[in-house]
């Protein structure tokens, strides 16, 4: 019983293969009469709908039960598990895939000088270690406009890091303005352009919340010790304020129609598809500065 067994589950199918087999069948369709063509394409998209919702639905059932999201957590774990519900948006990139997305943007120019730059370890949720190498690799001449370059595309790809640490790369000797080879906030390095002062730290309570208005903006301050997320105080639902919300356990929960937050991802637990929107957010001394999205 236990070879068969065995036997099964070496028998399963990879992502890889599952991939294979359907870009094998879309060479085929490139071949046909445009009619044919988008005759595929929209059965495709009905049946991606249909599977869309269908998942939607499971998935709300399934954070219904508290007790039931560390299984949710574990099935997402599988490759082809992820790799589905990411191609039918129902989750949002992983902070690793897009740090990586950030990276890949800037490889080209990195290699084009004999360099590169490879990521080292994510400590969630808001610092990143990343390594420099060839060329790159203690290069004074070429270190700043290197760092500059990477931590402009991760600024773009997440705006949650706060900070990163190059592992190795840049020394000491070179750096910039008294900069050390760790650094916080990274994202203004060259100006402190489109970062403004928003609150005092302590103004923020411990595990809690504060709201204030800036600029236009209605923003949800949240404190969790000395780690702060901005997000703009409305329900990605029906856009109704949040800040009356019963908070518990770093969850806040919309007081009009129920939908429940994660306060350090933005993360809607009531519905997957949708989360708060995010600034990025800074701490220096006692001060919280942010930088608003335009």
């Amino acid at each position: 019983m236990e070879k068969q067994e065995s036997t099964v589950l070496e028998t399963q199918p990879t992502l890889a293969s599952l991939v294979k087999s359907i870009k094998s069948l879309e060479v085929i369709v490139e071949g046909w009469n445009d009619s044919q063509r988008l005759t595929v394409q929209a059965l495709r998209k009905a049946i991606e709908d249909l599977h869309k919702e269908a998942f939607s639905r499971l998935i709300r059932g399934i954070k219904a039960d508290p007790a039931a999201i560390p299984a949710l957590r574990q099935a997402v774990g599988d490759e082809i598990v992820y790799a589905v519900l990411r191609h039918l948006g129902l989750l949002k990139p992983s902070l690793n895939e897009r740090i990586e997305r950030a990276l890949a943007s800037v490889r080209p120019l990195l290699q084009g000088h004999g360099g590169n730059v490879e990521l080292v370890r994510v400590d969630p949720p808001d610092s990143v270690e990343i390594k420099l190498l060839g060329a790159c690799d203690g290069c004074p001449a070429s270190g700043l406009t290197l760092a500059e370059g990477i931590e402009k595309a991760i600024r773009e790809h997440c705006p949650e890091i706060i900070t990163i640490k190059k592992v190795k790369g840049i020394p000491p000797s070179s750096n910039v303005n008294g900069a050390s080879v760790f650094f916080v906030s990274p994202f203004a390095r060259s100006s402190d352009a489109g970062w403004q002062f928003a609150v005092e730290l302590a103004e923020i309570p411990d595990i809690g919340i504060k709201v204030l208005e800036l600029a236009g903006h209605s923003l949800l301050f949240s404190r969790t010790d000395q780690v702060v997320t901005c997000f703009e105080n409305a329900c990605a639902h029906m856009g109704m304020p949040l800040d009356m919300g019963l908070i518990a356990d770093g969850v806040i929960t919309c007081p009009y129609h129920g939908f429940r937050y994660d306060l350090s991802s933005g993360e809607c637990l009531t519905a997957p598809e949708v989360q708060l929107v995010s600034h990025a957010v800074r701490v220096v001394g006692s001060k919280v500065e942010v930088k608003l999205r335009s």
